[in-house]
């Protein structure tokens, strides 16, 4: 399904009363460092590290995760940069992204774009020299789907945007795993069907929240095309098949009895919020009775809880 997006795009900054260059230096930094979207790069780094460690068996070389968290920070955070400039237009008109740096006019589309090549770029090289390649294509890689499959092409055009789109956030438990051995293995291949499935029952919730926000700016998010029922259903489908994956790893031998404890354990809690979510839109609940949020913030409390798991078991094996 195609929906039309927002017809005309700012000629300048909304909201900018002065020049960029004007404006106080720390407001410019901070500024800066909003355009990367610091809190979601954390959650990326929370799957990025517990994988080295599980690729070591132990403790890596604190060095290189050093090196890996920092590329990895720089990368998603000129991904995140870019996106700004491309969503500048509908981010002026939504509600959760106006006091973003372009729409108060604390930074100029033209140093957007500059700032996020460049530390695309910046970060590529660091991969490579410091880390090695492998990793180094990788970061650029989920750097330029996020970008341009997700941001440029998926995004205004089809429901299924963050489905497919999501595989550039999948990613860094790719690039955690190659950082350590400079190859691939099942485990981290596992790990990235988790998070792919992970993704949209993440997010849906969310954009059930916000979903007159989407509407308004013409971005087809599947809570703006389809009913709750429908959504939550997808929820509950997703979540099943996402807490089914992150048992294949004890399967094969890869982690131990602590990781699976805490993935049954995580995982059944999961469910009882997807199904909760999902029996609340049955009864055609709305407002602030559908709970939306209640899976969206253990979303983020369960990835944490099952990666810092990944982590620790292979010293209780």
């Amino acid at each position: 399904m195609c929906v039309t997006a927002v017809e005309s795009r700012p000629a300048g900054i909304v909201g900018a009363s002065q020049s960029p260059s004007r404006r106080p230096i720390g407001a410019r930094i901070m500024a800066f460092v909003a355009l990367t979207k610091p809190r979601i790069i954390e959650l990326l780094l929370i799957t990025t590290v517990p994988v080295m460690f599980l690729a070591q068996q132990g403790v890596p070389d604190l060095k290189l995760v050093l090196l890996t968290c920092v590329g990895g920070y720089l990368s998603a955070g000129g991904a995140n940069a870019l996106n700004m400039y491309i969503d500048r237009d509908i981010d002026a008109l939504m509600d959760r992204t106006s006091q973003r740096p372009l729409v108060t006019g604390m930074v100029s589309p033209r140093e957007c774009l500059a700032f996020g090549i460049s530390l695309g770029v910046i970060s590529t090289l660091m991969f490579g020299l410091t880390v090695n390649w492998l990793s180094a294509w990788l970061a650029l890689g989920a750097l330029l789907f996020y970008v341009v499959v997700y941001t440029m092409i998926l995004k205004r055009r089809t429901s299924q945007n963050i489905v497919w789109g999501g595989i550039a956030g999948c990613l860094p438990v790719l690039i955690g795993w190659s950082a350590v051995t400079d190859s691939m293995s099942w485990a981290p291949i596992i790990l990235f069907g988790v998070m792919f499935l992970w993704t949209p029952p993440h997010y849906w919730p969310l954009s059930m929240k916000v979903r007159d926000d989407y509407a308004r700016v013409g971005v087809p998010m599947l809570p703006v095309v389809a009913s709750n029922k429908v959504v939550a259903r997808q929820i509950v489908i997703y979540s099943w098949a996402m807490v089914g994956i992150s048992l294949l790893l004890p399967l094969l031998g890869y982690t131990g009895w602590f990781y699976t404890t805490v993935a049954l354990l995580a995982g059944g809690f999961w469910l009882w919020e997807a199904h909760g979510l999902q029996n609340r839109a049955k009864a055609e609940v709305t407002g602030g009775k559908l709970k939306e949020m209640r899976l969206f913030h253990w979303s983020i409390t369960y990835v944490s809880i099952l990666f810092v798991s990944i982590a620790v078991d292979p010293f209780l094996r």
